[in-house]
């Protein structure tokens, strides 16, 4: 199973202090926060994708470019690629750019994003989200999978002999993820392709997560990609921690107030109730992690959110240290304890798509039962 965390890129305030960083001190903390995930034994750093304040990972790919030339283990993904509003062709060449600067480190979360005003700022209609995120996350299949396309849709000029370039790393594009909170669209999405489902649970109680993951799951076997508890899934959260509970809520209390996302709202007793959010010791952490899992299933991919709301450099360096040390080996090994064997450990990576061969269903642009019927009927 794979272990990791993502930024969302705030700039703000401590609250503590009342100073926020400048956006340059922020961009050269998350760097700090990713080459400490790989130090302390981490799988994974995402960053999110945002095009207005308080956010500043306008950029993913530069972003994690920059970490790729710093580490040889870490896997870089996104926690968001906006799939609606940017250019797939633009998609397809970046991610590939990437894939080869990270010798295959490298996959990639599709998301609509949670900020409506983004879509006219890059032309687009919100009113359109799913038809943009369906359409444009295909072509951008058959750019990575076919050497020259020919494209006609509804959102974007039509391409003509195009090719894509550079061509994904040993012809084998990069794993994709699906991310949604609430669309179940989206999981069925991913269901169809047979890619990765991410709930980002950090805002939900567990039924609406275990409804989500459980509908992507049933999609995926009605698509004949295996069987639903063979389903690719991954699940965020958020924690912060201390020796004692009540250290942890004192300390994290103020941060959590005035949190750009979810401060000025429910209080912190009563939101870490309702959703994954989970403020305390390293054993309650590891205790209310390994409960995901009887919610939603056995699955491949955890992310933690630990850089939000404010919260001091120093403080997140820490919060990873202990996730590294404390927390994720712990749940490593009960987490495959209560794994059954026919179910996956671990996502595909770049290394398992390339040994599968180009002949694998990673390779397909249409899922291969939906390849047999479209010849069923034509027969």
């Amino acid at each position: 199973m794979q272990f990791g965390i993502f930024t969302v890129g705030d700039v703000t305030v401590d609250p503590t202090t009342g100073v926020a960083p400048t956006e340059g001190e922020r961009i050269q903390a998350m760097m700090r926060l990713a080459l400490e995930a790989e130090k302390v034994g981490l799988d994974v750093f995402a960053t999110g994708e945002h095009h207005n304040p308080p956010f500043v990972p306008s950029s993913p790919t530069t972003m994690l470019g920059w970490v790729a030339a710093r580490t040889e283990k870490l896997l870089l993904s996104t926690s968001t690629t906006l799939i609606t509003t940017n250019d797939p062709v633009k998609i397809a060449e970046d991610y590939a750019m990437l894939q080869h600067l990270a010798g295959g480190r490298v996959d990639l979360m599709m998301g609509r994003g949670n900020t409506g005003p983004v879509y006219p700022w890059f032309g687009k209609d919100i009113r359109k989200g799913v038809e943009l995120a369906i359409e444009n996350y295909h072509l951008l299949r058959r750019l990575w999978r076919e050497p020259v396309v020919d494209w006609q849709g509804q959102f974007r000029t039509p391409l003509q002999g195009f090719t894509s370039t550079p061509a994904p790393l040993d012809g084998t594009p990069p794993f994709v993820w699906h991310g949604s909170i609430r669309s179940p669209e989206i999981a069925e999405q991913a269901a169809y392709y047979g890619d990765g489902f991410f709930h980002n649970n950090i805002f939900w109680n567990k039924e609406h997560t275990q409804e989500m993951v459980r509908l992507y799951r049933q999609r995926f076997e009605h698509y004949g990609h295996g069987a639903a508890d063979q389903a690719i899934v991954g699940l965020g959260g958020q924690v912060f921690m201390a020796e004692t509970e009540a250290a942890a809520k004192k300390f994290f209390r103020p941060y959590f107030d005035n949190a750009p996302v979810y401060g000025h709202g429910p209080s912190l007793e009563d939101f870490t109730e309702m959703t994954p959010l989970t403020v305390g010791t390293p054993e309650q952490v590891i205790e209310r992690t390994l409960g995901f899992a009887d919610y939603a299933g056995d699955y491949q991919r955890q992310l933690f959110l630990i850089d939000h709301a404010g919260l001091p450099l120093e403080v997140a360096l820490e919060q990873i240290r202990i996730l590294g040390t404390e927390v994720v080996p712990v749940l490593r090994k009960e987490f495959e304890l209560r794994r059954p064997a026919h179910v996956p450990s671990d996502p595909p990576t770049h290394a398992t798509l390339v040994a599968a061969g180009p002949d694998a269903p990673h390779h397909l642009v249409e899922p291969a039962r939906e390849r047999l019927l479209a010849a069923a009927d034509q027969a």
